[in-house]
This record gives C-alpha cells, structure tokens and sequence, in this order.
C-alpha cells in the first residue's frame, strides 16, 4: 500500500509527538504519512534545545528536509542554518554533526528510488 490519501488536517491536534526510535538525545517526531512497503514516510522533526549531535550522517534513502523554526548548526561546514532553509540529500551524502542551542523543528520527506 502506497502513502495514505489525506485531506488536510491540523498536525498540532491530529499526530502526536513520540520520541525517535533508538535515539538518547529527547528528539521527537510526528510521522505524517508512511508507506509501510518502501519505508517511506515524511515526518515533522523536533530537536529540543541544547543538543548537539555526535555522528556524521550518511543514509541509503533520499532526504528533503526544510527548518521550519530554530537553527541547526552544522559542525563540519562551520555554518548555520535557519527557518526556511531547505536540503536535498541524494543517497550517501554525508550530513552533520549538528549543535542546536535553540531548538528546531523540520519538515522531512525520506524515500527510496
């Protein structure tokens, strides 16, 4: 079954925020819609303040992500960016560590082609 049909609907009363699976950090997420088949899913990300990460990402899966409030910093490059920005990630591009002294919530899409 491919991503359910959603009319919209209000994300702060219609999902719940849970943390992330396997994560020791307090980040949580609200998983808008999912295909349980591919594994693909688009999700609202929540980075509480104060954190900052340790690893270096790199993932098998394509990922679109925009800030929609608060900052991440990212170690490697030595910049920030903030609400509004976007990112496109083709598989095996490497991404983070982040520091986020503020808190950040963004909007993600992962799939796979």
């Amino acid at each position: 079954m491919a991503k359910p049909e959603i009319e919209f609907v209000d994300p702060d009363t219609h999902y719940s925020w849970r943390p992330v699976e396997g994560d020791t950090l307090g980040i949580k997420e609200k998983i808008l819609s999912e295909d349980p088949k591919t594994k693909s899913y688009t999700r609202l990300l929540k980075f509480p303040p104060g954190i900052r990460t340790a690893e270096t990402l790199v993932h098998d899966f394509w990922e679109e992500v925009w800030i929609v409030e608060g900052e991440l910093i990212d170690l490697a490059k030595k910049q920030t960016f903030c609400a509004g920005f976007y990112a496109c990630r083709p598989p095996g591009m490497k991404h983070g560590p982040y520091d986020i002294p503020r808190g950040c919530v963004t909007f993600e899409i992962r799939y796979y082609l």
